[in-house]
């Protein structure tokens, strides 16, 4: 039966958003659909939104309410500035709601609804209301008039400065234009000698009309400093409920500026593509006096031309996807348009698109006299920053509107860039996942065919152990002539193998170094178990399809593990933390890696931090200071951050978990590294007083503080790292002795950095700069890593975790991240780097759930690499080995009955020690609903160390090879793997895929089916839906809720300050010099290992968005 829905009386308009530095946007994405279908008019403004941002939207949109998701902490401090800010900007009547799961706490609701906001709903409000219950609830507190006390006299006090006066007069004429007849005339009146152009921007729905606004709006407010632009940007109403969405602000960047005022419209009726309210509206923009105005339509049919009838220069915006040329003959707008724009003219076929279409506006404007070339109509691509064709079109509308307002004297756009074009991967590879899936099917025949052929001569062999014949001995050797020579070589040293892995050591090479390794262990009961399992096939047929297919560990295609021998001495577990600032974080590092031999480091950081800004002061940043993330925003930081372990030890290593600012942190990284040395180098030549002299005229000569470790240092840090903080090496000793220790620690440190911006996109949501910048600055690493030789250090950790933590089952996981790494492949060649040169620096990430497919996830991961590396790309053996880390699954932990969460968590590890993981993190049981504490977190640690030091059969190391059930499931997941890569390919590839958002679709989509099966019991889980407590087995409450300290953020903002103070002379320099190199495509990186010296993460982000542009939001 369907849920009866709450029916407004009034046009309720709701600004929906995900809160600053958060990249939770499924929740929101579901409300602002159930509350559109609830009559609703809903700007969505998608996620990481700043309380400013959504205030301002709020009171330009005249909106009724405000629905606000926060999942990443910092609410308390995120909900009580929107309150003060409204009541700042004398917007009080608009409403606060608010959720975040079970993150915001019971007490916090209350504390967060005793201040004024109207509410915030909990889980259990969703259980108790349902969610159309919970909409119906939001939606009748936001169900008022909005516009209904405007008069005549209120136009007095209009002007562009004062967003609510023209929010309110723009309500009042589109709610009560009938019962406001002197109103409105008023308008007409005040405004007809008004001479202010209006640009009508019109297309088909998808053509990428917000895009380019967005892109001429940036144009305009940066070439015309003392101009102001008002838009109004018009989307179609639902005939069957009412409701809208007004979506074209999620795509802009460029409006959240004192000169740009924005006004979402609907429009209220059916199959038209202006609102009636639209002259209006428009008279009461010239009020405002802006210099121009922009008028975006919704997405028209091939007769729509309305935007004419009020615009005084008309763009009609396309893509070359339109169809036959005859189709061109039936748009109206070629007739009416001034300008034409090609959009996303990357796709195929727009060359000839762009010809078409000039030669029908040539036709129909009786432009005969003109060159082709002369035609208004220009190829543009606004999906990406600084895109020349957008620049020309841009330049070319401001010479048509300043010839028809020569008073105007708008100024064109000069590009600051040398203009090249972007292509990340030529047209002509855009089949790679498919010729992948050729050549690895071709090898998997040839493996059957050498089978066969290899059956056939043991077959043959066996015969003529009892009867001679010639005709017998043609056949073998006519059999023997077609088998490959290395399957030959196999057979003939076969029995050799076998008793070289039954000796007492075995012996192998890796980068010319040799490992000599036990082959067994011994039993409580004095058996000797081997490490390596042998197969005990005869038929030699069946040993060349194991060897072409599975194969010993460390053998081609890597299918039980890429090395012969598990590292012994090393445990593949990983230390995870972050909370903070740098000194807690560091504290729990050497906690949680007290007497473990190898310090396998797993940073965490804050969303302040994932997102590239610095900590500050205003509310909506200073909340997440430190939560759920250590905060790191200067090199100090990181130093701090990791004192006490030696970062070139080769039982050290780092990984750090964040993509968007990835290649500032990795340079704070890098050079903390160095100063480990250089520090080093200070004691052995006894330059003390030279880093004192140093240090004195830099902070006590000036008056400033010097930086220090804030709290004890715990007993495992022998202070390395911190004799430097506020300065670098290179400031003390030696130019030629700075240079060799940079150069031997960069190629020694061993770690890895996330840094995988495709996975952001599709899943997770952390990027921070457009997609073009981002791979660039990307492949800009890894040519850094080659030209430097850092041969330890994984440049990109190519992350499926998030992609199954965002809901993907897991074959779309392992899908989507070998595809993600093959697109990474494919652009590194595309920009002339050698395959045997970066593929070695790319490294794997999986979540572990409890599904089936799991248990073989590392192993066709393995497979399907070594055969595509080998047989596509013709890479080396190490670049054939795909190396990984798995972290069992977040989304597997439930808040009812945790205890039982270590159960599954041990399942996952188990899995994943079985299917040799290169490394490994458990999480904590409580993680699901705190941040986990000591001793969840010892907890978690002890089931890797009890698997690894206590079960017997993990003492073997390919417990997996030879199971019936694994090679059926290997085989069954390869091939579900190959036909996604097709799917992809027929979407344009992975970044074909990503603009039509198949991947993120797909994850919703099955992320959907879980929580469905989950909901109805169809899919069990102990404690949650089925095998319930006698108390039902309610959510557990934390009974600690781990949050950084008033202390922690405050001194994280004074070390910020320090720092800038201190290096203010040398970082405006560092920061044109990195500006310079992005604009004339220099290697980023190597300019950043400096900058990150002078300059602090945010000084950087905000540099970079100027010349590589901020990332565009996708609905």
């Amino acid at each position: 039966m369907e849920t009866q829905k709450y029916t407004p009386t009034n046009k309720v308009r709701i600004v929906t958003a995900a809160s600053l530095f958060d990249g939770h946007d499924a929740a929101i994405n579901i409300m602002r659909r159930v509350i559109q279908g609830t009559g609703c008019e809903v700007i969505h403004l998608g996620h990481d939104k700043s309380a400013e941002e959504v205030v301002n939207t709020a009171i330009q949109e005249d909106a009724n309410a405000i629905a606000l998701t926060s999942y990443q902490g910092g609410h308390n401090e995120y909900f009580k500035y929107i309150y003060d800010l409204l009541r700042e900007k004398n917007s009080p009547q608009i409403k606060i709601f608010g959720g975040g799961g079970g993150v915001i706490l019971p007490e916090e609701i209350e504390d967060i609804m005793a201040y004024g906001i109207d509410r915030i709903y909990s889980p259990d409000d969703g259980r108790e209301l349902g969610l159309q219950g919970m909409i119906d609830d939001l939606v009748k507190r936001s169900d008022f008039a909005t516009g209904k006390e405007v008069t005549a006299s209120d136009l007095d006090s209009i002007n562009f400065e004062n967003s609510t006066s023209i929010a309110k007069i723009i309500s009042a004429v589109e709610n009560f234009s009938e019962e406001k007849p002197d109103l409105v005339k008023a308008i007409d009146e005040k405004s007809k000698d008004l001479n202010i152009p209006i640009i009508g921007i019109t297309g088909t729905g998808g053509a990428g009309k917000s895009s380019l606004t967005d892109e001429l709006v940036r144009r305009f407010i940066r070439s015309n400093p003392d101009k102001k632009i008002a838009i109004i940007s018009i989307d179609p109403s639902k005939k069957k409920t009412g409701g809208a969405l007004l979506g074209d602000r999620i795509r802009m960047n460029a409006i959240n500026d004192p000169r740009v005022y924005m006004r979402s419209m609907a429009t209220r009726e059916n199959n038209v593509s202006v609102s009636p309210f639209i002259h209006s509206a428009l008279n009461v923009l010239k009020l405002a006096h802006p210099d121009v105005i922009i008028l975006e339509t919704s997405g028209i049919g091939q007769s729509g031309s309305e935007v004419s009838d009020f615009a005084d220069v008309s763009m009609y915006v396309m893509t070359p996807e339109y169809g036959a040329s005859t189709q061109l003959e039936k748009i109206d707008m070629l007739d009416y348009a001034d300008l034409v724009a090609l959009n996303k003219s990357d796709k195929r076929g727009a060359l000839d698109a762009l010809q078409a279409v000039r030669k029908q506006f040539q036709r129909n404007h009786l432009l005969w006299e003109s060159p082709l070339d002369d035609m208004p109509v220009y190829a543009t691509k606004a999906s990406q920053f600084n895109d020349h064709g957008t620049t020309e079109l841009y330049n070319r509308l401001i010479s048509k509107v300043n010839d028809k307002f020569s008073d105007l004297d708008l100024k064109t756009f000069v590009e600051q860039e040398i203009t090249e074009e972007v292509t990340i991967i030529p047209p002509k590879r855009v089949r790679y996942l498919s010729e992948i899936v050729e050549n690895n099917r071709i090898y998997d025949a040839n493996v059957e065919k050498q089978a066969e052929l290899a059956r056939k001569m043991y077959h043959i062999e066996g015969v003529k152990s009892f009867l001679s014949n010639e005709a017998l001995d043609a056949e073998y050797q006519k059999a023997e002539k077609d088998l490959q020579q290395e399957n030959i070589d196999f057979l003939q040293t076969w029995d050799d193998t076998k008793k070289a892995f039954h000796e007492e050591f075995y012996s192998y090479f890796v980068r010319g170094k040799e490992i000599r390794v036990e082959t067994s262990t011994e039993s409580l009961s004095h058996l000797r178990i081997p490490k390596i399992a042998l197969p005990k096939y005869t038929d030699w047929g069946d040993l060349i399809k194991w060897k072409g297919q599975e194969n010993l560990p460390g053998g081609f295609p890597y299918t039980a593990g890429i090395y012969p021998f598990k590292r012994t001495g090393e445990d593949p577990t990983r230390m995870f933390a972050g909370e903070g600032g740098p000194e807690r974080t560091n504290r729990r590092f050497h906690y949680v890696s007290a007497e473990m031999p190898a310090k396998r480091l797993s940073t965490a950081f804050d969303s302040v931090t994932l997102y590239g800004q610095d900590p500050a002061l205003p509310p909506d940043i200073y909340g997440k200071i430190g939560n759920a993330g250590v905060s790191i925003a200067t090199l100090d930081d990181a130093k701090k951050l990791y004192s006490g372990f030696d970062l070139v030890n080769a039982l050290t290593s780092v990984s750090m978990t964040i993509n968007g600012p990835a290649p500032m942190l990795l340079a704070f990284f890098m050079n903390a590294a160095i100063d480990q040395n250089v520090e080093k180098y200070i004691a052995e030549n006894k330059l003390e007083s030279k880093v004192e002299a140093v240090l004195k005229a830099k902070f006590d000569d000036k008056g400033l503080e010097r930086p220090k470790y804030n709290g004890e240092l715990p007993p495992s840090n022998n202070g390395l790292g911190l004799k430097l903080l506020g300065i670098t090496g290179d400031e003390v000793i030696p130019a030629e002795a700075y240079a060799e220790i940079k150069a031997k620690t960069i190629a020694t440190v061993r770690g890895t950095v996330q840094a995988d911006i495709l996975k952001e996109d599709q899943a997770q949501n952390t990027c921070i700069f457009s997609t073009e910048f981002a791979l660039r600055l990307m492949g800009d690493v890894q040519e850094y890593f080659i030209t430097e030789k850092v041969r330890n250090f994984y440049s990109v950790s190519i992350s499926g975790y998030h992609i199954a933590e965002a809901g993907a089952n897991p074959v779309s996981q392992l899908a989507f991240t070998l595809a993600n790494g093959f697109t990474y492949v494919e652009y590194y060649l595309s920009r002339g780097m050698d395959i045997n040169d970066f593929a070695p620096n790319l490294s794997f990430f999986f979540s572990n759930g409890i599904d089936p497919e799991y248990s073989v996830i590392g192993r066709v991961a393995r497979r399907i690499w070594a055969k595509a590396m080998k047989l596509k790309y013709g890479a080396d053996e190490r670049s054939q080995m795909l190396k990984y880390h798995i972290q069992t699954s977040g989304r597997s932990l439930h808040a009812q009955e945790i205890d039982f969460n270590d159960i599954r968590t041990t399942l996952q590890a188990l899995y994943a020690i079985y299917d040799n993981c290169n490394s490994l993190h458990t999480n904590a049981y409580d993680e699901a609903i705190t941040t986990p504490t000591e001793q969840s977190v010892r907890r978690a640690m002890a089931i890797q160390l009890i698997i690894n030091k206590e079960l017997g059969l993990a003492k073997n190391e390919n417990p997996l090879q030879g199971s019936f059930i694994i090679e059926e499931l290997t085989d069954l997941v390869e091939e579900a793997v190959y036909t996604e890569f097709d799917r992809i390919t027929e979407r344009g590839g992975v970044l074909g895929a990503m603009e039509t958002m198949y991947q993120r679709s797909k994850i919703q989509e099955e992320s959907m089916h879980y929580e469905w099966l989950k909901h109805t019991g169809e899919y069990p889980i102990i404690g949650v839906n089925t095998f319930l407590g006698k108390d039902g087995s309610p959510t557990v409450r934390p009974g600690e809720v781990i949050r950084s300290t008033e202390e922690e953020k405050q001194v994280q903002i004074q070390t910020l300050h320090n720092f800038q103070k201190s290096n203010e002379d040398r970082c405006e320099e560092a920061l044109r010099t990195l500006q310079y190199a992005a604009i004339n495509q220099q290697n980023l990186f190597g300019v950043m290992m400096d900058a990150v010296k002078y300059c602090s993460l945010g000084q950087i982000t905000n540099a970079l968005f100027e010349v590589g542009g901020k990332y565009r939001r996708n609905m």
